[in-house]
């Protein structure tokens, strides 16, 4: 593969200078650029994005100093490198140098291979910290995909996250009919590929709703509301949240050989929530909550949504539930439970 020549922007008001380095940064596999005033250079710097600039201090107009003010002022420009190039030798002219911006000093007359050395070791040194960057956002995508938002930021930015208990939230918990046999049916490839649309979908349209998944675990999705940001109407995005993930199935299902019907049950309390392992990340949360939502889940039909009273209540007038019935629900007595009509 052609490796891209790496851009270097020469700013010199001597016509000499500007022959000499382009020649010699040729030579050596670079492609330069020239700017004989400290304008032109801000004008090329935003335009070309060079990779480093050499940048002579003492030029007619905008001096060098000047020149590197506007570039780190300007969010375009002020990541690139800038090394000063200048007769001026004295100690404070350097360290004047270096406090406004500049990573290094190359002094005149210069030599050819002081010149390549500096240049060769600071692009290098910004292609390094390219990487890192790229490496640190994709760490802080990974902990947003596998952790709730405030957890992550939590992880990011103190290396620690605490256990903690979280009043008064919305718990949504699903699983698919008759999965064992549709699993069947398919290819590992093609199973994980339906998974993985299906459960995209679900994650969009949780976000959207201001909720957010915590795991699945094989068909199951368990989901949360109000536990990255409090909200207090957690329920009524919950239930909106609900209706949407069936009204996507059955637009899914027509024409569809492959029909995929789903459970899901709803309930709103209290949550313990806290990271599980230390080699690998797992978040999760406990309580009576979320196993009564599972409970409603498994009263629930195919493409039904059932809830407790307590969530009915919770979502407010702008839902209207039907179905009410007081049932024996395992490890809570008996509750009142309703349907959210689809």
């Amino acid at each position: 593969m052609i490796r891209e020549k790496k851009r270097v922007l020469i700013v010199d008001d001597i016509e000499e200078n500007l022959a000499v380095l382009t020649e010699t940064l040729s030579a050596e596999g670079f492609a330069p650029l020239q700017a004989k005033s400290g304008e032109r250079a801000i004008e090329i710097a935003r335009k070309a994005n060079p990779d480093l600039i050499l940048l002579d201090i003492k030029m007619p107009g905008m001096d060098g100093y000047e020149t590197i003010e506007r570039l780190k002022a300007d969010e375009a420009t002020r990541d690139i490198p800038v090394i000063f190039l200048s007769a001026l030798n004295q100690i404070e002219d350097k360290v004047k140098g270096f406090r406004s911006g500049a990573v290094d000093y190359v002094s005149k007359p210069f030599q050819k291979e002081e010149v390549l050395a500096r240049v060769s070791t600071h692009i290098s040194l910004r292609e390094a910290k390219r990487c890192i960057e790229i490496e640190r956002e994709k760490s802080e995508r990974l902990l947003h995909t596998i952790l709730p938002k405030r957890v992550a930021e939590e992880l990011k930015n103190t290396g620690v996250s605490e256990p903690e208990l979280f009043s008064d939230v919305s718990v949504f918990f699903s699983d698919f009919v008759n999965f064992t046999q549709n699993a069947r049916s398919l290819s590992a490839k093609e199973l994980i590929g339906e998974l993985n649309a299906m459960y995209t979908a679900f994650d969009d349209i949780m976000e959207r709703n201001g909720c957010e998944r915590i795991k699945t675990i094989g068909d199951a999705y368990l989901a949360v509301c109000s536990i990255s940001g409090k909200v207090s109407d957690h329920a009524s995005r919950m239930a909106r949240s609900a209706r949407e993930i069936v009204d996507f199935l059955i637009e899914r299902n027509k024409g569809q050989a492959l029909q995929w019907k789903i459970r899901i049950g709803l309930h709103c309390g209290d949550i313990v929530g806290g990271i599980v392992g230390t080699k690998k990340y797992l978040y999760d949360i406990f309580g009576d909550t979320v196993n009564i939502a599972s409970r409603m889940e498994s009263l629930a039909g195919e493409m039904s949504i059932c809830c407790t009273k307590k969530f009915c209540e919770s979502a407010g007038p702008g839902f209207s539930f039907c179905d009410e019935r007081v049932i024996a629900v395992k490890g809570a007595g008996e509750m009142t439970v309703c349907c959210l009509p689809v």
